[in-house]
């Protein structure tokens, strides 16, 4: 395959599959679509999508095969494990990078690949997504941090906590930042203290990754992070992978919970012979393509910089808690303090008074052409939290929600940003904001009970149908 290409903060910007691809308004016109919901998952950069077009070329199964093609792509995907490795500053002699879906397929497997008892205890905290607060609570006690008031980190419960569950604590499972507030925990500090207490450590990296550096530290110290997971569609390749990555010695005991191709170095008709991490962990044929994209997206983002990304959004972020404080109709969840920007990402979550989530979502959609997230976004006891819910109006929903109406399911409004969003896309929201907060729109929504999504009576759900099709 070629060489790569080189990339400047500016010349990735540009490079970004779809950023002019217009999208219909409910008033008949089209504007370019401003994506704001980057925290869900980002577009491709046309790094990956070229270099995706490359690998099709040589395309064919990997590992065992003598074509040329096969040593290749063998060799493209051991390439991109590698990659994976340097990127979060993992051992490559202690530690392995096991690919898969995602992240939430890394917690779940990590989950069952620890050897867990029920009276282990696993700590999280309440802000975690629930792909890292679920698969612990199947294999063990969960005990959740607290948070402070300014909704960070209680690193004194933490502390608290690993004394009083002291011997039983195999795991602290902290996200490496929120997908609702953006708030990054201090998470080396959390490992440190961890470690003190005999317990390792997993970070929920999905949110973290395309936004600032990870080091997983060397063996044996104090801030060591035992294991990170992250996902490639939040990395701007979004080709259905992800990855785990650990101490080889923690994968090369048990048995995986895929069990068939790829995983075994020997069957007879009464034994089996695992392989070695991290085929063992690798069921079936492998997403080679996923691979080589996480890794040509991580090779982007290193030469501009993280720290360059990082900057840039910083700056957004301010701009918009500023601008967004003017408007005393907006309430912001989370940080709003745009001079606090060294322990969040740009991650912003509001509500508008008196309008539902849900609504305003819509309208900044159909009328603005802006992509954003609402609702709960995987991390229900977090925004419960935030909102201040009271019990008897949580049961209230939760009733409704049995009974499958969402209407009334509480929520926030979300805006995050990626390494290609500028100020004017920012001032576009706040246009639209705005007008909103005036009362200012055009069309009739309406509700629909079972999802507790809002549409406009007055658009044309063909056009979805007539942009594309299968």
């Amino acid at each position: 395959m070629t060489n790569h290409e080189l990339h400047t903060l500016s010349s990735l910007q540009q490079d970004i599959v779809g950023l002019d691809q217009p999208i219909p308004l409910l008033d008949g016109a089209s504007r370019r679509c401003v994506f704001l919901d980057n925290a869900a998952s980002t577009p491709a950069l046309g790094a990956v999508q070229r270099k995706v077009d490359e690998l099709l070329c040589w395309y064919s199964s990997v590992h065992r095969g003598a074509s040329f093609k096969s040593l290749l792509s063998t060799e493209a995907y051991e390439q991109a494990r590698r990659i994976v490795a340097q990127f979060v500053g993992a051992d490559p002699q202690a530690d392995v990078v096991i690919f898969g879906k995602n992240t939430t397929e890394a917690a779940n497997k990590l989950a069952h690949r620890l050897p867990l008892t029920p009276d282990d205890v696993v700590i999280t905290t309440i802000m975690e997504h629930h792909s890292n607060d679920l698969p612990w609570r199947h294999r063990a006690q969960v005990v959740y941090v607290t948070l402070r008031e300014d909704h960070s980190l209680d690193l004194d419960d933490l502390a608290r906590k690993l004394e009083q569950y002291h011997g039983r604590v195999r795991l602290v499972a902290t996200t490496g930042a929120s997908n609702v507030s953006g708030y990054t925990p201090p998470i080396y500090e959390m490992a440190a203290l961890a470690h003190k207490y005999g317990a390792q450590i997993f970070v929920d990296c999905a949110q973290l990754a395309p936004h600032r550096p990870i080091c997983m530290g060397s063996a044996g110290s104090p801030q060591r992070l035992d294991f990170v997971a992250l996902s490639a569609h939040k990395m701007y390749a979004p080709y259905g992978s992800g990855a785990l990555v650990g101490p080889r010695e923690t994968f090369a005991q048990g048995d995986p919970e895929y069990r068939g191709g790829g995983t075994i170095d020997l069957v007879t008709m009464d034994e089996v012979r695992w392989a070695a991490p991290p085929e063992k962990d690798e069921a079936g044929t492998p997403n080679l393509i996923g691979a080589v994209a996480l890794a040509a997206s991580i090779r982007c983002l290193q030469e501009v910089g993280m720290e360059a990304i990082a900057q840039h959004e910083r700056e957004l972020t301010a701009y918009t808690l500023e601008q967004l404080q003017q408007l005393p109709q907006i309430t912001i969840y989370g940080s709003a303090d745009p001079q606090r920007l060294d322990d969040r990402l740009g991650v912003i979550s509001f509500n508008v008074e008196g309008m539902h989530h849900g609504k305003v979502a819509a309208i900044l959609g159909f009328e603005g052409g802006i992509a954003v997230r609402h609702g709960c976004f995987c991390a229900h006891p977090y925004v419960v939290q935030l909102l201040a819910i009271d019990e008897p109006t949580q049961a209230a929903f939760r009733q409704d929600i049995i009974e499958g109406d969402h209407t009334q399911m509480p929520g926030l409004v979300r805006v995050s940003f990626g390494c290609y969003n500028t100020r004017e896309d920012v001032d576009h929201l706040l246009q639209m904001l705005k007008r909103i907060c005036a009362g200012d729109y055009k069309g009739d929504y309406v509700v629909d009970p079972a999802s507790g999504t809002y549409l406009p009576r007055q658009f044309d759900m063909d056009l979805i149908h007539q942009a594309f099709s299968i």
